[in-house]
């Protein structure tokens, strides 16, 4: 009897420890809530003051509470790290708000999130200030971007779409009523067309109107004929298309001059023109010329560029530019352009200078962040925007022939503008592939 004893014993801790391991790589969620999160969250009360002693993350206290220390309690006067007022454990990891005493600010504590993540031994943590003098510490407890799902309530809504996961564990969200213009960068295989499938998926389902400029000839966009309300498929008809644009925006700003007001969502819904949003694929292929004299075609093609992307916002037409590289050595422009571009998206580049283009002068601290992704890791990008903030996100595998089935269920959603009509994309029908007979016949 003591045999099967031990022997039910041993085989369920084997299939106890078998299962905990299995749940580690397949069910990560699953792992962190049963031992994960005790685990660290015992480890962050137990290590809490020394490690933020060690991190450098503590000051001394006020001559007051330091004399009612010495002489009233008799014990050593010791440095004071933040208050932590809350811990609240999440799906993914843990957030602790901590209250910073006199002498701290976050950015002293965000140059530390690397000795923290160590020290707490969790996957990445991140600081977010809440209100003045409180910051929380965001730390994951997992690879959240090892397999990215969004959650299911992540519906495109109010020019707002879903179309990645933060390495906290958060969406991100490209939001074209805040960030009107944006530049998306990374080299090939990076991930950045998994990104613009991902972000034309859902416009697609908002009462927008898609614009394409794909100067491949269309290979990219044509997937999504029959949600697109024009393409352009050369750089000629680019420079004719942004032309037509910059008119519909005069015309649009007459409108608003008209009634009074400074911005297109200010008008009555009745009245307010439909939200246009630009679609440019490989934006390099709009600056090089082969010749001299096509140089006054490009410079006002780039010029008319940046006047949209200054102005448009107000009157509802967006822009958002992709490409592999990036740098004011395309020519004249390039750098005004970017300036425009609020929202910055640096996949993996092949060069420094391209990273620096995006995101050097908006958080200099991406850069390294940019330029260490790996190459087998795509869809990994840096985010960045103006506050000088940054966080590394992952877009969820997302396959062509998808994007192209809800471009179809969502075609009726795509606006008549006659302004538009001469680029209007008429789709054609798809020769089928030819058949080659094999090299070897096979032996029966």
């Amino acid at each position: 009897m003591s045999d099967l004893t031990l022997w039910l014993e041993t085989t369920g801790a084997l299939a106890g420890a078998g299962g905990i391991g299995y749940a580690k790589q397949r069910a990560p969620r699953v792992y962190w809530s049963m031992v994960g999160l005790p685990v660290t969250w015992g480890r962050f009360t137990w290590s809490y003051r020394s490690t933020m002693e060690v991190c450098g993350l503590t000051v001394q206290p006020a001559g007051f509470r330091a004399f009612m220390t010495r002489n009233l309690a008799r014990r050593e006067v010791r440095p004071m790290p933040p208050k932590v007022r809350r811990v609240r454990p999440v799906s993914t990891g843990l957030r602790v708000t901590l209250r910073l005493p006199a002498g701290l600010e976050p950015a002293d504590v965000a140059t530390s999130c690397e000795r923290l993540r160590h020290a707490f031994g969790v996957q990445s943590v991140t600081v977010v200030e809440t209100k003045p003098g409180f910051v929380e510490l965001r730390m994951t407890g997992y690879d959240v971007l090892r397999r990215v799902r969004l959650p299911r309530k992540a519906q495109p809504r109010d020019l707002m779409v879903p179309v990645a996961l933060r390495e906290d564990g958060t969406l991100f969200e490209r939001d074209y009523r805040t960030v009107p213009m944006a530049l998306t960068l990374g080299a090939n295989s990076s991930g950045k067309s998994m990104y613009q499938r991902v972000l034309v998926k859902g416009l697609a389902q908002l009462p927008v109107g898609l614009i394409g400029i794909d100067c491949k000839r269309g290979v990219e966009h044509s997937r999504y004929l029959p949600r697109l309300s024009a393409l352009a498929t050369d750089p000629d008809m680019a420079g004719r298309l942004i032309n037509v644009l910059v008119a519909e925006m005069e015309e649009r700003f007459d409108l608003l001059a008209l009634y009074g007001v400074s911005d297109v969502w200010d008008l009555p819904a009745h009245l307010r023109p439909v939200p246009l949003v630009v679609l440019i694929d490989e934006v390099a292929e709009l600056f090089f010329v082969t010749s001299k004299k096509d140089e006054p075609a490009r410079d006002r093609t780039v010029m008319q560029l940046v006047r949209l992307g200054q102005m448009a916002r107000a009157v509802g037409m967006y822009l958002e530019v992709c490409g592999q590289r990036f740098g004011s050595d395309l020519g004249r422009g390039a750098t005004a352009l970017r300036a425009q571009l609020t929202g910055r998206v640096v996949h993996r580049v092949n060069d420094k200078a391209t990273a620096e283009m995006g995101l050097g002068d908006i958080a200099p601290d991406a850069v390294m962040a940019a330029t260490s992704i790996r190459v087998d890791r795509p869809g990994i990008a840096v985010a960045g925007d103006t506050s000088g903030g940054w966080s590394r996100i992952r877009t969820p595998e997302t396959s062509a022939a998808e994007v192209a089935t809800v471009c179809r269920d969502f075609a009726h959603l795509a606006p008549d503008l006659p302004f538009l009509a001469p680029f209007r994309p008429v789709a054609r029908m798809v020769p089928p592939m030819p058949v080659v007979p094999p090299l070897v016949s096979p032996q029966l």
